[in-house]
């Protein structure tokens, strides 16, 4: 069956907004889902399950799990999978597909009485909380932005390190916002190939509201501080990026190079579930959800017998994917991790 095919019959709800993109004109090639060896027929959701770990459990290219899915038109919400619901393994005409079946917990009895029924939480795609929380603490951005923000230049009393409740003063010029938050310069971004500057790491110190101005200096409160807050410190409006908490995975459309750039939180190796940045942005066509294989690049040797440098073959190592986009830069989640991921390791097209 085709991939035109296959998008014709995609007109469901797929899973958490994922669609079947099908062949797209940018794509190097279409991928067939192929199942695992010894695969369950059935699986049964449990807590703390991601969509990417059940899929899985069933694919060797979990992102093409929107291939695969056939929602039940009987069941509400056929595209939402809770703790307790069957993930069951089918084929139709010689290709693999995978159905939901309700668990228990959504079977509800009827009664006269009045119950509080709890609520279900939805398996999530990939471990929401983790990059919700990176993404209120990191941002990147050009540094033209901060020439003129305004900046911290002293705590009550004078002092040089300020926390929650304390009240601060920050000189500069001002904008109509009444909250701030306050960051710290991280890393400068610079593409390790060509140099070119890609953007300012900016990590959030925590909130202030501005209490009054006297001439260029402000007086403000501090709402909240997940670190000591320093003199020098910057005054940025809250980042307004919303956090898209459904993903599509899917192979990118082209090849756009790139390499790990940076792990933000400064870590040598760097394993599943840790996050990294791209020297790839919306510039280069990155959209969420795309899925990169992770290669180390290949050693360059010098032949014992020639004398010519011959680089050796490089070293599958993971699969990242891509939940938020700057220009120049993007965010990805490691998904997979067969080995250590390091900064300089390339982007590829996934592989299963």
């Amino acid at each position: 069956m085709g991939m035109k095919r296959l998008v014709g019959n995609a007109v469901f709800t797929a899973l958490l907004g994922m669609t079947v993109l099908g062949a797209s004109a940018g794509m190097s090639q279409a991928q067939a889902a192929t199942v695992r060896d010894n695969v369950p027929s059935t699986y049964v959701v449990v807590r703390g399950d991601t969509l990417w770990d059940i899929s899985g459990r069933f694919l060797r290219e979990p992102w093409l799990w929107p291939e695969v899915w056939r929602a039940n038109p009987q069941i509400k919400n056929p595209h939402l999978i809770y703790p307790g619901d069957r993930i069951s393994l089918y084929y139709e005409n010689g290709e693999p597909r995978l159905r939901l079946e309700r668990g228990q917990g959504g079977v509800v009895k009827l009664s006269p009485k009045i119950r509080h029924i709890p609520k279900r939480e939805a398996v999530p795609p990939i471990p929401l909380e983790k990059i919700s929380a990176f993404l209120k603490e990191h941002r990147v951005i050009d540094p033209a932005l901060i020439n003129n923000s305004p900046y911290i230049i002293a705590g009550d009393d004078t002092r040089l390190i300020s926390g929650a409740g304390d009240t601060i003063y920050a000189r500069g010029q001002w904008s109509s916002y009444d909250t701030y938050s306050v960051y710290r310069k991280g890393q400068r971004y610079l593409d390790p190939e060509t140099q070119e500057f890609l953007g300012l790491e900016m990590i959030s110190i925590g909130d202030v509201k501005l209490e009054r101005l006297e001439g260029d200096i402000g007086v403000m409160r501090v709402l909240s501080a997940n670190r000591e807050i320093l003199n020098g410190d910057l005054l940025l409006p809250a980042d307004g990026g919303a956090i898209t908490t459904s993903f599509q995975p899917q192979p990118p459309t082209k090849d756009v190079g790139g390499v790990i750039l940076a792990a933000p939180d400064g870590l040598r190796n760097i394993g599943r579930n840790d996050i990294v940045a791209l020297n790839r942005g919306s510039r280069d066509g990155i959209e969420p959800g795309f899925v990169f294989g992770i290669e180390r690049r290949g050693e360059t040797v010098t032949d014992p017998k020639t004398g010519e440098p011959v680089t050796l073959p490089g070293e599958e190592g993971g699969l990242v994917m891509v939940f938020r986009i700057y220009d120049k830069v993007s965010y990805a989640l490691v998904m997979q991790a067969a080995r250590p991921l390091s900064v300089g390791d390339l982007l590829l097209e996934p592989r299963g």
